[in-house]
């Protein structure tokens, strides 16, 4: 416990400070100061001894000598370089707002002092950042005061870049200048100034298509943002540097500001990237590259082509799921911390496989061809790490998007298993891409499908169904789609009884058209097989009829209402099914109107439909002809025998010629 009297008497530190004593203030304070530097035990004393209000009333009186103010407001940075309580005190006391107001002071010292310690205090994990948005001149006065010091460049860069979490916390700076005035700091002699402003022009432009467009049109001294980066991309800048410029580069592509097809891009930006995957890199490093390499180039198979055979880079990413180490220090992090760094090399080639892996065949074979790849998706499924077990599931989800692995590689490892389990039990962030790899291993021609239905897929596809989120509701319907596809009579049933039938016409006024279009192909592919359609039909029929009519009716493109056609043309092919048409005046009606459409897919899918109905060789076809020849369709027939379109004019040729 600190002492508050010496052996002689004299009045101690902390009692100095809370006294009125001003003469013995400042003596006070550097003690405490060289006191508390490095000792989180004593830290905490003063802290408990309620020195944090006196020193937060020094730094926020302009009566105060400054040099006081100053030193009050260092001995809060070494506070806030303790332990998160002494943060968390810090923050209760209302330390931030006093700080920041003690930023509009003439003295740069002091200024200093306060941005350290706000600085210390945002690169907390539980930071106050919002207090930095609610008054809007913190950010212009930021911005104002950004080129005093290489010391204020440092700390601002560092606020902001640990600040900027939302979209809306990016247009806010962005709308305050921040781009024109973080442009210069790019070209500072100083690393600590250069290294948080390549961060926080990274967390300005990632996912934000305004900003980023932004960024890449902003000039510094004649040259644009992007030939600035390019520059430090450069061999001879520091390994890590060379990583975050490459990670601001490939942000400005994904968001639109750069096209993949720029030298910047496909030259410089991915070969370092690749260069960073590479052994002679820290292990940082290693997954920082890894990751956004797998981001740059996720959604152009241009690039996916180019990465995948520069510098053996499958290779190299299989050696990460090999490294054992299980932990070592990260020793570039603010706050130490242990990482598990088997783990996160994981992680990262999963996601960079994903990435790789998602257009190309020949791509996949490779990867696929990987020593025991599918082993270590299936423990990284089973691990109990969010992110590996997320790595895991997209790599996946890659993978079985082949048509051959999914025949030939998936047959021999039992992938299923651990995805059912997380979809089962799973965080509710694995969701959108485990719910779309099932659907891809409920296909008709994968092995695992059988083992999928047994496993209670029916029960999850259908619980997604009735999901908030629009893509999986998506995903929960395309599984079943999936699942239905020549299925048996018994499993078309039980996907009708678990997914009940309110909600599945439910489904048919979703807001997703997409939504709406995989439920269209469930009922089609659930109506397939002339006895299943009957069967089906003889249950649910007045209700798809119901539908049918109802989407016809519905303000929609013609993708849907061709869907909904085609399952008229299904009905049309059961034996006794048919008369659901046949009965239904004012859906023939619609078929006749949709013969003569202007859409040629719709035309073609009416006429199907039509000659269906008419088919002779099927019973009581000849009352069926009889009903449609006097409605006028035969003569609709013949005016289309002079189509253009070859489909149509076949289509029409062969339901006239079932005409008797």
């Amino acid at each position: 416990m600190l002492q508050t009297m010496d052996v002689d008497g004299r009045v101690g530190m902390v009692d100095s400070i809370l006294s009125e004593n001003k003469e013995k203030w400042l003596e006070s304070m550097i003690q405490i100061k060289n006191r508390v530097i490095g000792n989180n035990k004593q830290k905490d004393e003063i802290i408990h001894q309620g020195v944090i209000p006196r020193l937060l009333q020094w730094i926020i009186d302009e009566d105060i000598p400054v040099e006081l103010r100053t030193e009050s407001a260092i001995v809060l940075g070494s506070l806030a370089k303790g332990t998160p309580e002494n943060i968390n005190c810090l923050v209760d006391s209302g330390c931030v707002a006093v700080l920041l107001k003690g930023l509009s002071s003439n003295n740069v010292k002091f200024i200093e002092a306060c941005l350290r310690c706000l600085r210390t205090i945002f690169l907390s994990e539980n930071s106050p950042l919002d207090q930095i948005y609610q008054d809007p001149t913190v950010i212009p006065h930021l911005i104002n005061i950004l080129s005093k010091s290489f010391c204020t460049q440092e700390c601002i860069t560092t606020i902001f870049s640990n600040c900027c979490k939302t979209a809306e916390h990016q247009n806010a700076l962005s709308r305050n200048g921040a781009i024109a005035a973080l442009a210069p700091l790019l070209c500072s002699s100083s690393y600590k100034v250069q290294m948080p402003t390549l961060k926080c022009f990274a967390v300005l432009c990632y996912e934000n298509e305004s900003v980023s467009k932004a960024a890449a049109t902003a000039t510094y001294n004649g040259e644009s943002i992007p030939n600035l980066l390019l520059r430090l991309l450069s061999r001879d800048k520091p390994s890590e540097m060379q990583m975050a410029a490459a990670k601001c580069l490939t942000y400005l592509c994904r968001g639109g500001a750069i096209p993949t097809h720029c030298p910047t891009i496909q030259n410089k930006t991915l070969s370092t990237l690749i260069r960073m995957c590479k052994k002679d890199r820290t292990l940082e490093e290693n997954v920082e590259g890894a990751e956004t390499l797998a981001y740059l180039i996720e959604e152009d198979a241009t690039l996916q082509t180019l990465a995948s055979i520069s510098d053996h880079i499958i290779k190299t990413l299989a050696d990460y799921l090999r490294y054992t180490s299980v932990q070592q220090i990260n020793t570039r992090s603010t706050n130490k911390k242990v990482v598990n760094w088997s783990n996160e090399l994981k992680q990262a080639a999963f996601r960079a496989f994903a990435s790789l892996g998602a257009n190309d065949e020949e791509i996949r074979k490779k990867i696929i061809e990987t020593e025991n790849l599918m082993e270590h998706i299936v423990n990284g499924m089973n691990c109990s790490d969010l992110k590996v077990q997320m790595g895991a599931v997209r790599c996946l989800h890659s993978l079985s998007r082949s048509v051959q692995q999914l025949r030939t590689t998936f047959q021999d490892h039992t992938v299923w298993k651990p995805l059912m389990n997380l979809m089962n039990n799973g965080s509710k962030d694995l969701l959108p891409v485990a719910s779309s790899t099932l659907c891809n291993l409920l296909l008709e021609f994968s092995p695992g499908k059988e083992a999928c239905l047994e496993a209670g897929a029916i029960n999850i596809l259908a619980k997604l169904t009735s999901r908030p989120e629009g893509n999986l509701r998506l995903n929960g319907i395309w599984g079943l789609m999936n699942m239905a596809f020549q299925a048996d009579l018994s499993v078309k049933v039980q996907i009708v009884d678990v997914i009940g039938t309110d909600q599945l016409f439910q489904l048919l006024s979703d807001p997703d058209p997409a939504v709406l279009i995989k439920t269209l192909g469930l009922i089609r592919n659930l109506l397939a097989g002339r006895t299943d359609i009957d069967h089906l039909m003889k249950i649910y029929g007045n209700q798809i009829m119901q539908a049918v009519v109802f989407i016809l009716e519905g303000e929609h493109v013609a993708e849907i209402k061709e869907q909904t056609l085609c399952i008229l043309t299904n009905v049309a092919d059961g034996d006794e099914a048919k008369e659901y048409i046949m009965g239904n005046e004012d859906v023939l009606k619609k078929l006749m109107a949709y013969m003569v459409h202007t859409n040629v897919k719709l035309q073609i899918a009416a006429t199907s439909c039509i000659s269906n109905l008419v088919w002779n060789e099927q019973e009581g076809a000849y009352n069926r002809q009889a009903k449609l020849r006097d409605l006028g369709i035969q003569k609709l027939l013949q005016q289309l025998l002079s189509a253009n379109d070859t489909v149509l004019f076949d289509k029409v040729k062969t339901a006239l010629q079932q005409f008797t």
